[in-house]
């Protein structure tokens, strides 16, 4: 269902356009009444991006990333945060671009991978769309030590555990990372549920 109908943008300024673009949009919304309510919000415009979970279903494993994350350091997380590997697309389509991130941050050289959703992760505010993949990796895939890219800040450690432990991560707070969570859930549900039942 088309909602276009329902919105007037009235002017557009950008804030900043450093790392990436800050806007600020006053524009009138149709309400459900039928009444025209004059708005403005700011959204932060990172490109959309793709993140993946790797999985070895024989062995229960995943591969996960730590690294800094200074957004979540000044919301007070101290300690380097633990997440799927995942990157901006960069104009590439979404399948191309994660398997290039993965071997760059865990190097990891995925053959099959598969697209399972994609959401938007903080809708009020950001307008990044986030693929989601799934991806079987084995000991012998891994080409390099991976690492992600020192040019652009990157510091990355691969950590490979086991599903229930990655689990009991979510429910101590050692993992907190959005994308992550939903991963592992789905992982529990689908992947290595599969693997419990036979």
């Amino acid at each position: 269902m088309s909602i276009a109908d329902r919105i007037r943008i009235e002017d557009v300024v950008v804030l900043s356009d450093d790392w990436h673009v800050l806007r600020k949009t006053i524009f009138s919304f149709r309400r459900s009444d039928g009444s025209w309510q004059r708005q403005s919000r700011e959204t932060y415009d990172r490109g959309n991006g793709a993140t993946i979970l790797l999985y070895d279903p024989d062995r229960r494993t995943v591969v996960l990333t730590r690294q800094f994350r200074y957004p979540a350091f000044v919301n007070g997380h101290d300690d380097l945060l633990i997440e799927a590997p995942a990157g901006l697309l960069d104009d590439a389509e979404p399948e191309v671009r994660i398997r290039a991130e993965t071997e760059e941050e865990t190097g990891f050289r995925v053959r099959d991978v598969r697209q399972i959703y994609d959401a938007f992760m903080s809708p009020g505010s950001v307008t990044e769309r986030l693929h989601f993949f799934v991806g079987e990796y084995r000991p012998g895939d891994r080409a390099s030590q991976g690492g992600g890219n020192a040019t652009e800040g990157e510091d990355i450690a691969v950590i490979e555990i086991d599903i229930d432990e990655a689990l009991s991560m979510i429910e101590s707070g050692a993992i907190r990372d959005g994308k992550t969570i939903m991963l592992l859930q789905y992982a529990a549900l689908h992947l290595f549920a599969r693997c419990d039942a036979v």
